[in-house]
């Protein structure tokens, strides 16, 4: 079983369309909490409210934190998304940990950040622009087939 764990961009279905693409394979998937608000509510929900916005937003990201790095550590591949909508700063702190983990990394985004991720993808096995692009990495991967 290939290991899978999907991380960035959480404002389109790219996950799904992943999860869809690859039925039947033998991948099983992890991801960052998708819901926005529990990701960013989290910390306060557990260890009390903040009066500070910045101490607020803090205790939420350490906590996704170690659910992300839990994620890249049980995966044998990690595919981080960079979306249009958004800056998406952590998928970006989380492509460089799973470069620096030697982990398997692909990197999917669209034309328009080509310029701006080239370090990222340098540091990918592969950069793909659509989701299905990702499934096909992953079927191949697994069986050696080609579509």
């Amino acid at each position: 079983m290939l290991k899978v764990y999907l991380s960035g961009e959480i404002h389109t279905d790219w996950r799904e369309q992943i999860v869809e693409g690859a039925a039947g394979l033998d991948v099983e998937f992890s991801s960052p909490v998708t819901d926005h608000a529990a990701s960013d509510d989290c910390g306060v929900a557990i260890l009390g409210a903040e009066a500070n916005k910045f101490w607020h937003d803090r205790k939420g990201a350490q906590i996704n934190a170690i659910r992300t790095r839990k994620g890249i550590a049980d995966a044998d591949v990690v595919v981080v998304r960079f979306g249009d909508q958004y800056k998406q700063w952590n998928a970006a702190f989380d492509a460089g940990y799973v470069a620096a983990l030697g982990k398997s990394l692909i990197i999917l985004h669209g034309a328009d950040h080509a310029h701006a991720l080239k370090e990222v993808d340098a540091a990918a096995l592969a950069v793909a622009s659509e989701p299905a692009q990702v499934v096909e990495i992953l079927r191949y991967v697994l069986t050696g087939a080609l579509a």
